[in-house]
């Protein structure tokens, strides 16, 4: 018989001006891309469109390639001096993690990096 229509949410589309802003919220809220969408209520397959959309791909989709090089063969054992990892960027920049280090603040370090 009659039965209660079930309500449909439909999401408005958002304007450029408003996936700008979304984009810079996240950038800037050093969340997760998972933590941020379940904030915003958006899902992750939006979030990566928008930021493809700005330029700001999440790095592991399309084919972007780095060069990588092997600074020596030799495993030196870990001190305060020295690090395990070091990552040289194109410009001269270089990135030292060394042991016990902090995955909070290399996130952080990594979403103001995407920025530039």
């Amino acid at each position: 018989m009659n039965e209660p229509a079930e309500a449909v949410i439909v999401q408005r589309r958002r304007s450029p001006a408003e996936i700008t802003q979304l984009v810079a919220e996240y950038q800037a809220s050093g969340l997760s891309r998972g933590e941020f969408c379940r904030q915003k209520g958006l899902s992750l397959a939006t979030l990566a469109r928008y930021r493809k959309r700005q330029g700001q791909g999440d790095g592991l989709s399309g084919s972007r390639w780095l060069t990588v090089e092997v600074a020596g063969d030799k495993v030196e054992p870990a001190s305060s001096a020295s690090s395990r990892l070091a990552l040289v960027l194109g410009s001269g920049r270089r990135i030292e993690i060394g042991p016990g280090f902090d995955a909070g603040t290399l996130r952080q370090l990594l979403s103001v990096l995407e920025r530039i």
